[in-house]
Parts: structure tokens; sequence; C-alpha cells
């Protein structure tokens, strides 16, 4: 089953992305900060990640850039979710390492399409 790190600090969000994901049959992993997100990408190796920006203990700017500096990590595929949509925020995401960054509020179907997209173009 293809597994899924959902690294986002506020509950009701994680629940709903969670649940989202569940109904479409994916394992999901759950971190509540970005250190959480570093630590269970090493441990779990997910099949991709999806991503807030702003959370506590790391962004999720840094998080990725974590990730992506580890040989065994680097390819995972990151999907940052956040409600900043300026041009800045989209091109420090892409630039940190991410191959997606989804606005919020989104669909449930916009975000399992997307996901779906991009796992099968690594692969996965």
């Amino acid at each position: 089953m293809t597994k899924i790190l959902i690294a986002e600090d506020e509950g009701d969000i994680r629940d709903l992305i969670k649940f989202t994901l569940r109904l479409a049959n994916y394992d999901i992993v759950e971190a509540n900060n970005g250190e959480e997100a570093v630590t269970l990408a090493r441990q779990e190796v997910p099949d991709l990640i999806l991503m807030d920006v702003r959370m506590p203990r790391m962004t999720g700017y840094e998080a990725c850039a974590a990730i992506k500096s580890e040989t065994e990590l680097k390819d995972i595929p990151i999907i940052f979710l956040s409600a900043k949509g300026q041009d800045s925020e989209i091109q420090a995401g892409l630039q940190a390492g991410a191959v997606e960054y989804l606005l919020k509020p989104f669909a449930p179907d916009q975000l399992t399409a997307r996901i779906q997209a991009i796992l099968a173009q690594y692969g996965k």
C-alpha cells in the first residue's frame, strides 16, 4: 500500500486530509510539526509527503530541505499545502525541493487527483 506522510500542525486539517486519503486507500503517517516530519520520513520512508508550510519547531521549507539533503529520502516527492499563495511563497517551496504547491482550501478530489498524478510520475 502506498504510504503518505502528512505533516500538518492543525489537527482539524490533518484529520480531513487523513480521512480523504484513507478513503482513497493510502496508508497514512502523521506528523504535528516539521521536526517530527523529518524524523518520521527517516523512519517510515513514505512514498509521498504532504507538508504544511507554517509549522512549529521547523517550518515546512526547513523540513523539506532537511529531507531532500538525505540520500535515501531525496527522491520522495513533497507537496506543500498552504494558505499563502504569493509567488514568493510558491517559489520558496519549489526551491526547497517540493514538486507541487497546493493552496488551501482545496477540494478533496483535487488533492487525491494531484497525488495520483504525482505518484504516477514518480513510478509509485
